[in-house]
């Protein structure tokens, strides 16, 4: 059976690029994106009655998948090091027959702008231009599953401390000044959870990159040796800059 559904939204997020997005909702409280309904679904009246939650359900779609390649009955999740495989249906990986995410986010507040209808929202893991298929409240009684476990996902991932130089410092003092963003704890709150690939063995080389807001962050790995191997320790911000695109 086959089934079409329209896009009721579209998400305007400060995750430009897919590297780098946190690969769970919540874990970045400062990631903050806009939820633009698109006609017909922008009549203030379908959302009445949503401010008394303060958090909601994303039914979304995976679009910047690739399509062409199929899916897979077994995936290598990062969480377990992108080398081990598990069922796709354990995991919230993205590449699945139906390519639909979801997410429990905050809403932090509704707004009508300019004929534009709004939700404004914050510890997203959406890319920016995500479709968005429905929005449900979260119900706290039923949602929050206190004795729940997953064998796979036990505990939050350990943070990284994440070093930004003096330089980088000015810079997200004086972007924070003219946007009212903390950049510096939201760069923080992203770098912490190392969003490399688990697989990739961390070098002084090598530096990653991705584009957040309209801005080009970049960082590396401070590495160190421990008995017969190498050890990542702790993240170093090498550049801020406005997006030269």
């Amino acid at each position: 059976m086959d089934f079409t559904f329209p896009a009721i939204a579209i998400i305007h997020s400060c995750f430009k690029e897919k590297f780098g997005i946190p690969r769970q909702p919540g874990l970045v409280p400062l990631a903050t994106a806009q939820l633009e309904f698109l006609p017909p679904y922008n009549n203030p009246t379908a959302v009445a009655g949503l401010e008394g939650c303060s958090h909601i359900w994303l039914q979304f779609v995976f679009h910047a998948n690739s399509h062409n390649e199929g899916w897979k009955p077994r995936v290598k999740p990062p969480r377990l090091g992108g080398n081990k495989s598990i069922g796709v249906f354990a995991t919230r990986s993205p590449n699945r027959p139906a390519p639909i995410g979801l997410s429990v986010v905050k809403l932090e507040s509704i707004e009508q702008q300019e004929g534009k209808l709004l939700l404004n929202l914050s510890g997203v893991d959406l890319l920016d231009g995500t479709p968005v298929l429905d929005i449900k409240p979260y119900i706290p009684y039923v949602d929050k599953v206190c004795e729940a476990i997953n064998e796979f996902a036990p505990a939050a991932p350990v943070f990284m401390p994440v070093t930004l130089g003096r330089e980088q410092q000015l810079f997200c003092s004086a972007f924070q000044q003219q946007t009212g963003t903390n950049l510096i704890e939201l760069i923080t709150q992203i770098l912490q959870q190392d969003p490399r690939p688990q697989y990739q063995t961390a070098t002084a080389d090598r530096i990653y990159g991705m584009k957040l807001l309209n801005l080009d962050l970049r960082w590396g790995y401070m590495t160190a040796g421990e008995n017969y191997g190498i050890y990542v320790h702790s993240i170093l911000v090498v550049d801020v800059t406005n997006d030269k695109k």
